[in-house]
């Protein structure tokens, strides 16, 4: 087993931080965020994300490797855990708009159970104070340049279709991972068709532009509302597109 020293890596509890990072990262790797076969984000970015130091992180996985949960090539570190990948289709992303890999970038996301704003419920046909997932996500260059705020929530429709999604409701407590970036993978994987209207438009006096994306399924049902603000992008536009089920 690897040494360990203060700083990050040992709980007050006993319990060495390592170890409780390898079991927050095998939970998003059995739930799909990584897919099998699929390479697993750089240290930094797992550093970043479990708030912890590179080092921890390199421990955490020795863990998984030693369990022979986790492999390492020369694509990096990669889950080894059994099943099919999910096939990924190019033209979509979430949240809308998140930025391609960025060793500088700096991504926080956490997810709640929360009500929703008022916009998202109506758009969702969300009785009024009726909570649902809430996902919250926020990036920004290391400059600080190119800053990025998302807050997504989804419908009954799909927090009761798509099981990977209702899964996340009892770890909702805004402290929990959430790493939902497969979610309209795991939409299409549960027989639904994705279309999605995006629209985009300057924000008055700032340098900012909002993008609202709402997604609905084959049957016009609601299936998730994003509202995401972006730094200086030009423009306004408005386009739409379907994405079939996975088949």
């Amino acid at each position: 087993m690897a040494r360990t020293t203060p700083h990050d890596h040992t709980r007050t509890d006993g319990e060495p931080l390592y170890w409780r990072v390898a079991q927050q990262l095998l939970g998003e790797l059995r739930d799909g965020s990584v897919p099998p076969g699929e390479r697993l984000p750089g240290e930094r970015q797992l550093a970043g994300h479990f708030g912890v130091s590179r080092e921890t992180v390199r421990q955490a996985l020795e863990v998984l490797r030693r369990d022979g949960l986790v492999a390492t090539d020369r694509r990096g570190s990669h889950t080894t855990l059994p099943g099919l990948p999910v096939e990924t289709a190019p033209s979509s992303t979430f949240p809308v708009g998140a930025r391609a890999a960025d060793p500088g970038a700096v991504d926080r996301t956490r997810v709640t159970w929360e009500t929703p704003p008022p916009e998202h419920a109506e758009a969702l046909g969300l009785a009024p104070h009726r909570p649902t997932l809430v996902h919250r996500y926020e990036s920004a260059g290391a400059d600080g340049r190119g800053r990025r705020s998302a807050v997504t929530s989804f419908s009954a429709v799909a927090l009761s279709e798509v099981e990977e999604l209702a899964r996340y409701r009892d770890r909702a407590d805004g402290a929990a991972s959430a790493q939902l970036s497969r979610a309209y993978d795991w939409m299409r994987k549960a027989g639904l068709t994705l279309h999605h209207r995006d629209s985009i438009t300057r924000l008055a006096d700032t340098p900012s532009v909002r993008v609202t994306r709402r997604v609905h399924d084959q049957y016009a049902r609601p299936l998730e509302i994003t509202d995401l603000v972006v730094d200086a992008q030009p423009g306004a536009l408005v386009y739409e597109f379907t994405l079939p089920a996975a088949g």
